[in-house]
């Protein structure tokens, strides 16, 4: 069986976020599906298998960190778009059935791909006590996303804040129901991004998220209301930084990278 380990929201090997890509011609039980994913130990694996013709979607997809199915994905949703693209099962769109509805993939510009995710919910809530210690940043506002995503995103004061993070992991654990998304305006927009995110998942095992295609539907929408533009790009990541280009359309926000393999091998188990 193939396993390939794709670097996604980067054009270039060892950056970006890599995810595991297993294709499949219908899913295991649901216990091999984690060994593999507890085995491939990156922050997601995906697995996916082609659906019968005439239906809404034309793959199943699911995805696995190393200690939990997840409802939403954009990093191992891209990979394993891309992978679908690289070995010739799929070419142009691409639509995936998955625990969040019905996800599309296509060509994007400069041979990246656009993926079609819904626009999460953003609502304002008090700071949670011990927040802004267990990140040990000022914390300028909180906003709960929707349920699909679960995250408190959290305004920094600037974009240094957020890249000198270095978070009390087991304190911010028991702050939200899925992780925390610490974001700010980029320091210089000129330099290629609008804005600068980082991301924190300790209760599904993934310490930090390098690039989160999730995340950015809840970050398109907070800030393209502060930029007053449909149309952003993001920058994620502390040591290993991906971009994520992102396009507010109401209910859905467009999310677009490029992704690179790294790995193509043989899983014997």
């Amino acid at each position: 069986m193939r396993i390939r380990i794709v670097d996604a929201f980067t054009d270039r090997p060892f950056s970006g976020n890599p995810a595991g890509v297993l294709l499949l011609d219908a899913f295991p039980d649901d216990g091999w599906l984690q060994r593999v994913a507890a085995e491939v130990n990156l922050s997601e694996t995906a697995f996916a298998h082609p659906l019968p013709e005439g239906g809404d979607a034309d793959w199943a997809l699911r995805w696995f960190t190393p200690v939990a199915e997840v409802d939403m994905c954009g990093h191992a949703t891209l990979a394993t778009a891309h992978v679908l693209r690289t070995t010739g099962r799929a070419a142009g769109t691409v639509r995936f059935a998955a625990r969040c509805g019905v996800l599309t993939t296509g060509d994007g510009a400069d041979g990246a791909i656009s993926m079609d995710f819904p626009t999460s919910s953003l609502t304002p809530v008090e700071a949670p006590h011990g927040l802004a210690d267990a990140l040990g940043a000022e914390v300028l506002s909180v906003h709960d996303t929707s349920e699909h995503v679960g995250d408190l995103l959290v305004e920094l004061r600037d974009e240094a804040a957020v890249r000198s993070l270095a978070p009390d992991l087991a304190a911010l654990a028991a702050l939200s129901k899925r992780g925390v998304i610490a974001t700010a305006p980029a320091e210089d927009r000129a330099g290629g991004h609008d804005f600068a995110s980082r991301c924190f998942f300790p209760r599904l095992g993934i310490d930090e998220d390098p690039v989160t295609g999730s995340a950015h539907t809840a970050l398109a929408p907070f800030w393209s209301r502060r930029f007053g533009r449909a149309e952003l790009t993001g920058l994620q990541g502390g040591s290993r930084t991906g971009v994520v280009r992102t396009a507010l359309r109401g209910e859905r926000t467009l999310l677009t990278g490029h992704a690179v393999t790294v790995l193509d091998g043989a899983l014997l188990a």
